[in-house]
């Protein structure tokens, strides 16, 4: 996984990292966002549709091992679970190809993503910043920010509930990819993970009545009880649709097509370690399936290379 060329990339991915530590606060050896999290393992089997969209390998070949990290937003890493603000959460696998060949999916629960670019989404953080302050009189300055964008007063207002498990949430790819098949016939489309066991999510009251770690801990009895299922699916885009905008949602009647399916049985071995060193990523980077031209890729990678090497070069606890 290489750091990118660009320049004005790298500045770009530096500065959001200083941000999010600015709100969030300095946590070394943890990441700068979704910085709670669990890792478990297991494996990924494709569907017989799969190869018709693409002639990546793991959509081709019999199974292939998974690693899956589940995290709650932020980067404080003892953020409560019952925490509004540990919503949306985050899904993100890892496909064990070969040795050190791997390709990942990065996934959140909430649809979309408030800005379309790297300079918005930095404008947005810095609004987020400048708003610590309760007192300070209205409008904040993230209000102001979200009341002159509209994708991130839709991306803020979208309902956020608490899932009832990690297991019992849905998470969505927030840029759109360019799978191609065996005969050279491309699609673009955007990852949906679905819950085998179904959505479950959870009202205020109860959220609050909830521990502080109850998900992690869902997740550690669930896992001791039994596989965890979710379903791989890919919502195609038409022809006309706009596949570089992670704001655009697509119209429901797109075709959805099923990848297959993620069976996860236990739980990472040094969990804490690995977590600290794997660092996803979001461009794909194998034959079958490629990044669209969303401007949030390539600054997506930076930002998760950079706090990674800055994560694993932080003294183990």
């Amino acid at each position: 996984m290489p750091l990118p060329t660009d320049e004005k990339i790298l500045a770009l991915s530096n500065e959001i990292i200083h941000t999010f530590d600015t709100i969030f606060g300095l946590h070394p050896g943890f990441r700068p966002a979704h910085a709670k999290g669990a890792m478990l393992t297991g494996t990924f089997t494709p569907s017989p549709e799969a190869a018709s969209l693409s002639r990546a390998a793991h959509l081709n070949n019999a199974s292939t091992p998974v690693t899956v990290r589940f995290s709650n937003s932020t980067g404080v890493p003892l953020i409560p679970d019952n925490d509004p603000n540990a919503n949306p959460r985050g899904c993100a696998i890892r496909f064990h190809l070969a040795e050190h060949v791997h390709t990942d999916i990065v996934s959140h629960s909430t649809d979309g993503f408030p800005t379309r670019t790297g300079q918005e989404f930095l404008e947005f953080l810095h609004a987020i910043a400048a708003s610590s302050d309760p007192s300070q009189p209205h409008p904040w300055p993230v209000e102001a920010y979200v009341g002159s964008h509209p994708a991130a007063l839709a991306f803020v207002q979208a309902p956020k509930p608490a899932p009832s498990s990690f297991a019992r949430e849905t998470y969505f790819g927030v840029t759109a990819m360019h799978f191609t098949n065996k005969d050279g016939v491309s699609r673009f489309g955007r990852y949906r993970i679905i819950p085998e066991a179904g959505n479950d999510h959870l009202d205020d009251a109860t959220v609050a009545a909830r521990d502080a770690n109850y998900l992690f801990d869902e997740l550690e009895e669930r896992i001791a009880q039994g596989p965890i299922k979710f379903r791989v699916l890919v919502q195609l885009a038409n022809d006309g649709d706009i596949v570089d905008d992670a704001t655009i949602h697509w119209p429901e009647d797109r075709t959805v097509l099923e990848l297959g399916t993620i069976t996860l049985t236990e739980p990472v071995p040094d969990n804490a370690h690995e977590q600290k060193t794997i660092i996803f990523d979001p461009i794909p980077r194998l034959d079958g399936i490629a990044p669209s031209e969303d401007p949030l890729l390539e600054l997506r990678a930076a930002v998760y290379l950079i706090s990674g090497r800055r994560r694993r070069a932080a003294p183990e606890e």
